[in-house]
């Protein structure tokens, strides 16, 4: 074999690291995002300047939150909206004060994301309990109760993919459906029109919820999926790498 010469292999071993770059589709335009935001910047300063607590903040948000379920299911539409809202803005200062204060901690985030699956609970109960006592016909009761309690389901469902994906190292903050448009699209209607005929505007919009959640959890199955194939992908690239690195040093020899 002295006078064999192996040719450089066809290919070279490039690892990279794993990517976690996301497409985070958004139903809300970023102009309004980034306009919202500038709004609450400066109550964001009072707060922090006052060294108010984010988990207290949080908590006040769900109590509102609460409010805002007992009002939907006394037929109290347009209240049961505005305290929604009211707490969507809650829900977005808590976590701005803890950034820009430097209070994060991890019993705040547990915190937060704890409370905020009691809210939702109770906003889908109260929604529900509406639909039950004549919000919509009788012929509908009983649908528009499924529809609400899979429209519950689903969202609990979002927030559970996002923080497994978390705890096992993964980022999951993809999906269309994300909390602020779920607010969003049920309060800002319901404030203005109420429940809408017969309930429908109420039914139609919790439909469209349970439909955005269910897309929105295949969307996050679909983005852990692909991140944790790619990391498999570059895990089996690593143990190949110094073999075909001796391969390679082996042909330059011969």
């Amino acid at each position: 074999m002295a006078g064999r010469r192996l040719h450089p292999l066809p290919y070279t071993v490039k690892i990279t690291s794993l990517c976690t770059h996301h497409d985070t589709m958004s139903l809300i335009p970023k102009k309004l995002e980034r306009g919202f935001e500038a709004l609450l910047a400066p109550l964001v300063d009072w707060l922090i300047a006052r060294r108010v607590n984010p988990n207290t903040l949080t908590t006040v948000g769900t109590v509102i939150l609460l409010g805002s379920g007992v009002a939907f299911g006394m037929a109290e539409v347009r209240l049961g909206a505005v305290l929604l809202l009211v707490s969507g803005v809650f829900d977005m200062l808590d976590g701005r004060v803890a950034r820009g204060g430097e209070l994060t901690s991890k019993f705040g985030a547990f915190y937060d994301s704890t409370l905020d699956r009691v809210g939702e609970a109770a906003l889908y109960t109260g929604i529900a309990i509406f639909f039950m006592t004549g919000g919509v016909p009788g012929w509908l009761a009983i649908p528009a109760v499924v529809i609400a309690v899979s429209a519950l389901s689903f969202s609990l469902i979002v927030s559970y993919a996002r923080a497994r994906a978390e705890g096992l190292g993964l980022e999951c903050k993809v999906g269309i459906g994300q909390r602020a448009e779920r607010i969003l699209g049920l309060g800002a209607p319901t404030l203005f029109f109420g429940a809408g005929p017969d309930g429908s505007l109420l039914l139609a919009i919790v439909t469209f919820l349970a439909v955005l959640a269910l897309v929105t959890v295949m969307q996050r199955i679909r983005h852990v999926y692909k991140l944790t194939r790619k990391k498999r992908r570059t895990t089996q690239v690593r143990r190949a790498a110094p073999i075909l690195a001796e391969l390679q040093g082996k042909g330059k020899k011969w």
